[in-house]
């Protein structure tokens, strides 16, 4: 998807030119005509990923303009354009919020530069929030990507969630994010900041499952050397994400049912209960209905759990998300591997909407770390994705011959002037001891396989030598190559 660019300047001439050359580097472009058009766009839904704006312009200031966006939220990168480059001016812009500026009028490699510096900074910066937020549990609805319908049914649902203590599950196929979703309602809720432990119940070895949830004291079990506390007291006060809870054996379900309703657990060899203040959310891409009929869930934690359902929905039902979720990788694959990739070619995206994806939104963040290793180019392109688009990406050009490989060369002898001449060999231009062979003994060389392979036509020889007749005559009588020319004939 490509980069977006607002250029604010009141002179049309100069924003048609830098249109002209971002426009030429792959990227979109709208423009407005001064302070108060730009800050009307971001308004009305305009959203850029770089401005390009002009501080000197009619009615309001650029500076004012950027302290305006600051102001009302819009945080984008802005590039300043100034015609005059003195140190307050630089100052000023840059204590508003500015990352960058040039001076007008600035060469087509400065602009694109700039903009592209401008970008991995943004990339590099929005890749820091998120782990920050991700760390100390603030995620919320507005953190997960895609507005598609079945998105926006999901955060709405989330949404009202987060606004009680109800236990939610979450449904769904692997990959699609449930845990994203557990994360946004845990930081919607009153419980923001405060502990969010995840667990898979499919990854617990079975003789530790007790051990790991609820804790266990000293000694109670061999290898028990220290207390442990278990997830239940690590998420005290917080949220407990139970992911794949439908692999959970069924004497655990027993103890899960009881940690719910009685708030409080039994941790191995404790001699009382402990209480918790725990959120539950669940997760599962089983059917538990079925495993409830089947006899492998029961049917009373099952209710337990079942209280809020939340569907997240498959990739391909979210197909419209992708250029998003595309654009959202490619930022953070771009912060991880130092990589300065501007997005995916448009052709690209259309391939990746029309593909079924059947790991989901995990298998499209892979394909983009792949691709994102594989580019070559500042947009990613099918090749970049071969395993989708079935194009593989051209081989590498072979390094060059080395001369010895590329020159005509004939078994070594002791005697060089003894050597035969072999057609299927090139003539060598080192001697049996790595020396360089004398240039006479190169050309006597070149001559006689040049008589044989043109059959001894003189003409033809010296056209293909780049010599004249009577200097080619002169050359074999003075290397003694009259036999050769009676051979060839």
């Amino acid at each position: 998807m490509a980069k977006r660019v607002l250029v604010v300047d009141d002179d049309p001439t100069q924003r048609r030119l830098i249109q002209a050359v971002l426009e030429r580097e792959g990227f979109g472009v709208s423009q407005a005509d001064g302070g108060d058009s730009a800050i009307d766009q971001l308004i009305s839904g305009v959203s850029p990923d770089v401005v390009i704006l002009d501080l000197v312009m009619p009615g309001t200031p650029g500076i004012e303009v950027l302290k305006d966006m600051r102001a009302r939220g819009f945080d984008m990168p802005v590039i300043v354009l100034t015609a005059t480059g003195g140190v307050d001016t630089v100052v000023k812009a840059m204590q508003a919020g500015a990352q960058d500026f040039f001076i007008k009028p600035a060469s087509p490699e400065r602009i694109v530069i700039s903009i592209q510096n401008a970008l991995q900074l943004g990339g590099l910066k929005g890749e820091v929030d998120r782990l920050k937020k991700r760390q100390a549990g603030l995620m919320t609805f507005q953190d997960l990507i895609g507005e598609s319908r079945p998105m926006r049914l999901v955060k709405s649902l989330g949404e009202r969630a987060a606004k009680s203590s109800i236990p939610v599950l979450i449904l769904g196929e692997s990959g699609v994010g449930k845990e994203m979703i557990a994360r946004a309602v845990h930081g919607s809720s009153d419980r923001a900041g405060k502990p969010f432990v995840a667990v898979n119940c499919g990854a617990l070895p079975t003789n530790l499952v007790e051990s790991i949830l609820f804790g266990h004291e000293k000694g109670s079990f061999t290898g028990a050397h220290d207390k442990h506390l278990g997830k239940f007291q690590e998420a005290s006060g917080g949220t407990l994400f139970l992911d794949e809870i439908g692999e959970l054996p069924l004497d655990m379900q027993v103890k899960l049912l009881r940690a719910l309703q009685e708030g409080e657990i039994d941790p191995v060899g404790s001699k009382r209960p402990v209480k918790v203040d725990v959120r539950i959310l669940s997760a599962t891409n089983r059917n538990l209905a079925d495993q409830v009929r089947d006899g492998r869930f029961r049917e009373d934690l099952f209710y337990r759990l079942n209280v809020f359902p939340i569907e997240a929905p498959s990739l391909r039902e979210r197909r419209e998300d992708i250029p998003a979720l595309v654009d959202a990788f490619v930022q953070r694959f771009n912060a991880e591997e130092g990589r300065r990739v501007m997005g995916a070619s448009s052709d690209t995206l259309a391939m990746l909407q029309a593909f079924e994806w059947p790991g989901n939104v995990r298998q499209l963040e892979n394909a983009v770390y792949r691709a994102i290793v594989l580019a070559d180019g500042p947009y990613l392109t099918q090749a970049d994705f071969p395993s989708i688009s079935g194009v593989f990406p051209a081989p590498p050009p072979e390094s060059p011959p080395s001369l010895d490989e590329t020159l005509p060369a004939f078994p070594v002898a002791s005697d060089p002037q003894s050597a035969p001449v072999d057609k299927a060999h090139p003539v060598r231009i080192l001697d049996h001891r790595g020396h360089l062979r004398t240039l006479e003994d190169i050309e006597r060389d070149l001559i006689q396989l040049a008589i044989e392979i043109y059959s001894g036509h003189m003409t033809e020889v010296a056209r293909r030598l780049g010599i004249g007749r009577s200097t080619l005559y002169r050359k074999v009588r003075e290397q003694g190559l009259e036999g050769a020319i009676n051979e060839a004939m």
